[in-house]
């Protein structure tokens, strides 16, 4: 009987195709988007803990002012720290490494190409720190900072624009006015928690950068890798202590510095997505819901239409079951049809927003197969009082319905 009733729907589908295929439109959207949104939103969580983990997540930042990682606040710009100041960390026993971090912006020239990107001055210990691997050469050595030799570290961005697909190592560049010697290509780490290249740099040493770049001996930030088995928390608080002798600030005063760990901001970050990513689905969630009362309305109007065909089947000997199945089966068949095309063009849209704003493309199964069985909750729960009126129908009256 199912079969039939089966075969039956996709005759009637099949003749009102135009409407059949409106019907199924909202089920479609609702089903895509659902799709689309919680997809896009893993990825971006993806993006997230690969770009933390990418920074290192046994890290801190300290940063000068009080801003951490959001927009520049007012008044006067903060202190910054020096290099005396890194070396006063590095011998905290929960100080495993420390970089101290000068940033500048320049133009770098090799033959006839040129790019202008960032410029990461730093000491050796900068690529273990941040999780920095190479792709080719070596890092540049303690002696070559502490003298401020002319090498450089090239990121995979700069080293595509610069030399394509040649190796760079042992090549000289122009940073600035500064003849630079590559020394070693950094690995590719992709797009950043916030869309940025991370492979768009220059590592150089810090003194170099203070001395020829800048024209000043600040450091704009300190990153540290915390000792293994040592609590962040203990960490952080022996770091304030330290920069708060080290700065002068009284009992009561606020700190002029802060230090991030970079766990609380991938988890900030993810916990931000997840309530986007719920927001957006709840919002498309409604389109179901709009879908499913289309499917009813088509339906009702079904089967106005087609009050005379149940009368002739009523009268010949079919019974209310046999009517009530076949229009739910009608019903659940164009939400399942919904849901399937729904499920292709929610994953092509997420596919192409991945591709389009830089993030992995990460389809959750579980979600797929539940927005699937929504569509089909769909058809039964929306599809069952148009069925359940056609079997009620006195055979008597629906052939006299003209």
């Amino acid at each position: 009987m199912i079969l039939e009733a089966v075969r039956l729907a996709f005759r009637s589908i099949l003749r009102n195709k135009l409407r059949s295929f409106l019907t199924i439109l909202g089920v479609v959207i609702g089903v895509g988007a659902v799709i689309a949104m919680v997809t896009v939103g893993q990825g971006s969580s993806r993006q997230v803990e690969q770009s933390v983990q990418g920074l290192g997540s046994d890290m801190v930042v300290l940063r000068p002012g009080q801003r951490g990682f959001g927009p520049p606040g007012g008044g006067p710009p903060a202190r910054r720290f020096t290099l005396r100041d890194a070396e006063a960390l590095s011998h905290l026993p929960v100080a495993r490494l420390v970089a101290p971090i000068a940033n500048a912006s320049a133009t770098v020239v090799s033959g006839n190409a040129n790019v202008t990107t960032s410029i990461t001055g730093s000491n050796e210990a900068w690529a273990e720190v941040a999780n920095w691997t190479f792709a080719a050469g070596r890092n540049f050595s303690a002696s070559e900072v502490r003298a401020g030799a002319a090498v450089c570290l090239l990121g995979e961005s700069v080293r595509k624009n610069l030399f394509g697909s040649a190796d760079p190592v042992g090549q000289q560049v122009r940073v600035k006015s500064i003849a630079c010697t590559v020394v070693g290509l950094l690995d590719a780490k992709g797009a950043g928690s916030f869309g940025q290249d991370q492979d768009d740099l220059v590592a150089m040493p810090i003194r170099l950068v203070q001395r020829r770049l800048n024209g000043d001996e600040d450091v704009n930030s300190i990153q540290i890798a915390i000792a293994q088995g040592a609590a962040t928390a203990d960490a952080i608080a022996q770091i304030s202590e330290l920069m708060r002798e080290r700065r002068r600030i009284s009992l009561g005063e606020d700190d002029d510095f802060s230090v991030t760990d970079m766990k609380e901001v991938a988890s900030m970050l993810n916990s931000i997505n997840t309530v986007l990513s719920g927001m957006l689905s709840s919002v498309a969630a409604v389109s179901l819901l709009v879908g499913g009362i289309g499917i009813m309305n088509i339906m009702l109007v079904s089967v106005t239409e087609r009050t005379r065909e149940i009368g002739i089947r009523l009268a010949i000997g079919a019974t209310g079951r046999q009517v009530l199945t076949q229009f739910l089966v009608e019903a659940v068949v164009l939400s399942l049809f919904g849901g399937l095309i729904g499920i292709l063009v929610g994953l092509a849209l997420a596919w192409g927003a991945g591709k389009f704003m830089a993030i992995p493309f990460s389809p959750d199964p579980l979600v797929v197969v539940l927005a699937f069985g929504f569509s089909a909750v769909v058809g039964v729960v929306f599809g069952f009082f148009p069925a359940r009126r056609a079997a009620r129908l006195d055979p008597i009256e629906a052939l006299r319905h003209q």
